[in-house]
């Protein structure tokens, strides 16, 4: 399916910068903060939220009160009178979320939806699982994060375990990943030149950080907090993750706090609320894949291929590209399938470098590629990550 109806009105979106887990933000609910930020971003660009029919709700990691999802988020934000649906596809959420927005603008049963993505990998729940069958009745217990992390249920393996699989499989050594590291760390720093002009197309900074009461202001956030700065010798230096690996801590990329939001609606209101009328950005298709069982960065291509098929447009046609990158691994593993020059993927940095909040994560990677295309005069896009279970999802995007 090709969409046809679905806009992003320019400059309609936001993030936070994202933080690494237990950093400035480990304390904030991350649903209350996300609504805070919303408002707060729908002001600046003089939204109301009347404006919406509908709220999607994105977010992976369980908070407290969080079963009343889409619709505490609307009272929130001052929209108690509309609802929406409460997403949670792993990596894949924030492509979830906007496909599923894309897909009732198109349908008609929607004229502007706004999308907000959130999530609080800090301070994962601890959760127990009643069982009364367990010796002494004792039940089972889970920490989210770290234990979902470790364990994939079906295919028996860490994710890191699914990097080393593809690396053996496709013959990508560890040189070859410790290259595309450095290249994403030095693309980076491009969005941090001039005062950081790139992200602050897109990014709410500076940033105050309240307490959890929300009465004393306790930090302030300028920007990405806990990036590593990167070098060959430093990546040379560092010792494999697992035993006899290729994968380092300095080539996979490290669990982060933060927020987005991003506005789904028609074209006419696309043209009303812009930053700019100017510049029109369409949802043009997306694609979901899934690789072998244990093997997810490969799911990025059959999902990328997907989304241009569905688009009528192939690789060639596609001016920028970024993608949700756990593992170095997989930007080499898809510009060698898609035959692509793995320098031109991800200007400006990406999830490897910045981290990754899981919900979020895809949106801010649309944010910059929609701000990448414009800077590059227009064209189409490509984002794809992939998620759990093996899986990803791309959106393809068109700038004029």
């Amino acid at each position: 399916m090709q969409f046809e109806k679905a806009f992003i009105p320019y400059g309609s979106y936001w993030s936070t910068p994202f933080c690494r887990w237990q950093g400035s933000l480990a304390h904030l609910h991350s649903i209350k903060f996300a609504a805070e930020v919303a408002g707060n971003a729908l002001a600046d660009r003089k939204i109301a939220p009347e404006v919406f029919d509908g709220l999607f709700l994105g977010w992976t990691v369980p908070q407290q009160y969080g079963f009343y999802g889409a619709p505490w988020v609307a009272g929130m934000i001052g929209a108690p009178g509309i609802t929406g649906p409460s997403f949670s596809q792993a990596c894949a959420t924030s492509g979830r979320v906007i496909a599923s927005a894309a897909m009732e603008i198109e349908q008609g049963t929607h004229s502007a939806i706004l999308a907000v993505l959130c999530d609080r990998t800090s301070n994962s729940p601890h959760i127990y699982y009643p069982n009364p069958l367990g010796i002494g009745g004792v039940g089972d217990k889970e920490d989210w994060v770290w234990d979902n992390f470790s364990h994939d249920p079906f295919a028996k393996n860490t994710m890191v375990q699914t990097a080393e699989n593809v690396a053996k499989k496709a013959g990508i050594d560890r040189a070859a990943q410790d290259e595309v590291a450095l290249l994403r760390y030095e693309q980076y720093l491009d969005a941090l030149k001039d005062d950081s002009a790139f992200l602050k197309r897109f990014m709410v900074t500076p940033l105050e950080v309240e307490d959890s009461s929300g009465r004393k202001v306790i930090n302030t956030v300028e920007g990405d907090e806990g990036v590593f700065a990167t070098t060959a010798d430093g990546l040379a230096k560092l010792k494999p993750a697992m035993e006899g690996g290729t994968v380092t801590f300095g080539s996979q990329t490290y669990p982060a706090d933060g927020n987005a939001g991003i506005i789904v609606t028609t074209k006419e209101k696309a043209a009303e609320i812009s930053r700019d009328s100017a510049v029109v950005v369409r949802l043009v298709s997306f694609g979901q894949g899934r690789a072998e069982k244990g093997f997810m960065p490969m799911a990025n291509v059959p999902a990328s291929r997907q989304a241009l098929d569905r688009a009528g447009i192939s690789i060639k046609d596609i001016k920028a590209i970024k993608t949700h990158n756990p593992f170095a691994i997989n930007d080499v593993f898809f510009a060698r399938q898609m035959e692509v020059d793995v320098s031109a993927m991800n200007r400006f940095g990406s999830s490897l470098v910045w981290g990754h909040p899981q919900g979020p994560t895809g949106a801010r990677l649309i944010m910059e590629l929609i701000e990448e295309l414009v800077l590059s005069g227009g064209g189409y896009g490509l984002f794809t990550g992939c998620a759990a279970g093996d899986t990803a999802f791309a959106v393809v995007v068109k700038v004029d």
